[in-house]
This record gives C-alpha cells, structure tokens and sequence, in this order.
C-alpha cells in the first residue's frame, strides 16, 4: 500500500537520466502528484541472462549496478553473447558461477536448468537480441537461457537490442506483441548511433536506466487509462508538385512528449507531420503531410481524448493555388497569394466539451508576451514556449520549456528533448488531476 504522502529519501542508490534519483522507499519519479512505488532489489534473486550482441559488454555494468543495489545476481550466456565478452568477467562481478550450457554434466544431476529456473525471482535477459525475441515468443527451448525462460514463474524482463532495420521489421514487432500480450517487461530500447554505423532505435537502454525501470513498480502511472492525442513536427503546403511551404520542425519534441505519454500508462495517437523518425512502440502513429490533413485526422480521432498536445509546427499559411504542373523560372519575380490555414489548436479547445489543451509557442523574442497571449486567445489550459534561436529549439536535441497555465508557471531548464518530455508529461498529469478534482 502507497502511503497517502510519500516522501522523497536523499540518501539514493542509483541515478536515471530518465527517472531521476531512484531511493529504495518511495519517491515521486514523475512529479509531485504521481506516486510510483519503488521496488527493493535487497536480496532479490535476479537471473540475468546475456544474449549475442555487441551490446553484451554493457551487461557488465548492468550486473555491477544490479549487485550494488543489493541484489544475488547469477548469469546465463548464450554461445552468441560468449563471442563479445567471456563468462569470467560475469563470474568476477557477480561472486556466481556462469551457466552457458544446457546440458550441464556438472549441474544435470539435480537438473540443473530447472533448478535455476525455480530460484529466480526476477528474470532479466540484457541484451536481448532480436533472434532471441523470436525464440520467446516462439516458447522455443533450444537452449538454457530459453528453456528456464518458459520453465520459470518468476517475472521476465527484457531489453532488446538490435539493428534499427531489425527493430522495425514487421516479424520482430509481431513477436513484441506477443510478449506485451504475455506481460513481459520490455524496457527500451533506446535511439542513437549504432556500433553498425546507422542510427535510429534499437540501441539497448543504459544500465542504469534498466536498473530504474525494473526498480519503479509500472502500476502506479500518472496517465493509466487516459488517451493522448499529440501533433509533431511540420505540415507540407505544396505550391506545385516539387515545392512546397514549411519549416525547420524535426519532430523530435513531438516524439518524445508521445514516448513520455506511453511510460505514464497513456493511450497515445500521434498525429505526425512530414519527418525521418522512427515509430514509436505502443504509439498509434498517423502520417500527414498539409495543415488541412492535420487538422482533419485530429477532428477524427478526438472522440474519448483526455489531452490534447499540439506541438506540430503548422503552417499558418497555403498557397491559394497549386500548379498541377511544375512553375517554370520564367520571371524575375513570382507573386503567391496565401490563405490562412485552419487552427487545429484553437477548433479542438472550442468543442462543447474539450479535452486538457496543451499548446505550444515556439518564439524568436518576447517568449512569455506571445505566449500568455495565445494562452488566453484560445482558451488553453497550458502552454509550453519554447525558444528557437541560440542554438535551441528546431534541429537540435535540446530545448528548455517555459510552461505557463491560468494563475502558474513552471521553467524548465535546457536538457535533452526526451527529459523535456517526461518533464511535460509529469507536469501535465499534475495538472490535470488538479483540473479534475476543482469544483465546478
């Protein structure tokens, strides 16, 4: 049971880029208003289990973190994971001996496998690789790691890693599936640069904020049961079949306010303008490319939404007109007639009954004038300025945010757009439930 006032402990044993310190009491990971239980790992028998990849070396500090934290930690390498880091550096780490094979003459006698399969408590398997994946949702036992995984009662988490292509392939979203269906913890993965040379989603998380995941107990999230409609990135306004009308937007606040939505336990529908990010696990992703497209997909999918989160740079203003065939460099000059666009913002916050609206200002000077002002012209509930000059804002991966709301205000510092995110996200759920609960 959550005390009714959790309290925030100092002394803290681990740091999540993500969650924040992480105590072994309760803490407040998401903000204020949203209590998440902290689970101890003292004691705890973990079964961690490495599969092939490069990303194999970073199980180590995974185990270094996972024994810090109190936990009896023992490992179980497939023949993949023992091409890129061999089984005594786990030995020395954990105090365990390492098991790397089924059929163990030493350990067979008292059958072994079942044996380990029986003491976990916790299953972890870090890196998990995308074959792996397959395995598990296969309920394949070809191997020891396999075969404890469908012989155990205890929870199993993973962590894939893997190619970018591999993790969007339509097999191994097919498998996700599958272990979502069948409560499987699946923490990450992360996007950025990969040891292939590409980059995308499909790096593994870093320990430590696998250690804060499985630490923090998912039952208690700020947005469980609430759905999320979000816009991202910039709107396309053709003038002619080759050229068109738009922006410097990337997306990237956009996506990671959807990420942040999805961990606090949100229904989220993204409706994303024209950009080159990948796909979000657990997010209904919706493809538009003009203003218009925008506005009708959000009109659409409105009905049942909680919140309401424009972020999408749209275009204020179209062409009246698009050539159907490609302008000619003919004069010196060419004259375009706009038209004002639709305000998706402003359409949903004036429906009968509107969802929390969260609006967004991306400005050049006077940030709080032009952003209380938009707040007050449509009725918002927040809105979130952001700056976009100085080396923030539009192609770059970091920001600061100055939310404002009716009688508050809240400035968050320059950080990466995935903490700006969660940061929103808590705020927002913050207050929302304070919306809920005022009298009418």
């Amino acid at each position: 049971m959550i005390p009714e006032n959790p309290c925030v402990i100092e002394n803290y044993h681990i740091h999540s880029a993500r969650y924040g310190p992480i105590s072994q009491a309760f803490v407040v990971a998401f903000g204020v208003s949203a209590k998440i239980r902290v689970m101890s790992m003292k004691n705890r028998k973990i079964l961690l289990g490495v599969t092939g990849g490069i990303a194999a070396y970073k199980a180590a500090e995974l185990t270094r973190l996972l024994i810090k934290q109190g936990a009896d930690v023992r490992v179980v390498m497939t023949p993949g994971a023992e091409a890129f880091v061999t089984p005594m550096t786990f030995q020395a780490l954990s105090g365990n001996a390492v098991r790397t094979e089924l059929f163990d003459a030493e350990h067979e006698a008292a059958m072994g496998h079942i044996e380990l399969a029986r003491w976990a408590e916790q299953v972890l398997i870090a890196p998990a690789s995308a074959n792996f994946l397959a395995k598990l949702g296969q309920g394949l036992a070809d191997g020891l790691l396999s075969t404890l995984c469908l012989a155990t009662a205890a929870p199993v988490a993973i962590a894939p890693a893997m190619n970018q292509q591999m993790w969007h392939n339509a097999a191994t979203r097919s498998n996700l599936n599958l272990l979502t269906d069948r409560d499987i913890q699946i923490i990450g993965p992360a996007s950025g640069d990969q040891a292939c040379g590409e980059t995308g989603a499909g790096r593994m998380e870093e320990p430590a904020e696998i250690v804060a995941a499985m630490l923090l107990d998912s039952e208690y999230q700020p947005l469980a049961g609430k759905r999320v409609l979000i816009t991202a990135g910039p709107t396309r306004e053709p003038f002619d079949p080759v050229r068109f009308l738009s922006n410097r937007s990337s997306g990237k606040m956009g996506f990671a306010i959807a990420d942040a939505a999805v961990r606090a336990g949100a229904e989220v529908i993204l409706v994303a303008g024209p950009v080159a990010l990948p796909d979000l696990y657990l997010v209904n992703r919706i493809n538009v490319e003009t203003a218009q497209q925008m506005h009708t997909a959000v009109i659409k999918h409105l009905t049942g939404v909680d919140v309401f989160i424009a972020t999408a740079a749209v275009s204020d203003y179209r062409p009246e007109t698009v050539a159907t065939q490609k302008i000619k460099k003919q004069k010196s000059t060419l004259a375009v007639t706009l038209i004002r666009n639709p305000d998706i913002l402003a359409d949903v916050a004036k429906q009968a009954t509107p969802p929390f609206c969260v609006g967004f200002a991306a400005e050049t000077d006077r940030l709080k004038d032009h952003a209380l002002a938009k707040l007050e012209q449509k009725q918002l509930d927040m809105i979130a300025a952001n700056p976009v000059n100085d080396g923030l804002g539009f192609d770059h991966d970091e920001n600061s945010l100055r939310v404002f709301w009716q009688g508050g205000e809240k400035a968050f510092p320059v950080a990466s757009k995935r903490v700006l995110g969660r940061d929103l996200i808590t705020l927002i759920a913050e207050r929302l439930e304070a919306k809920t609960d005022a009298p009418n």
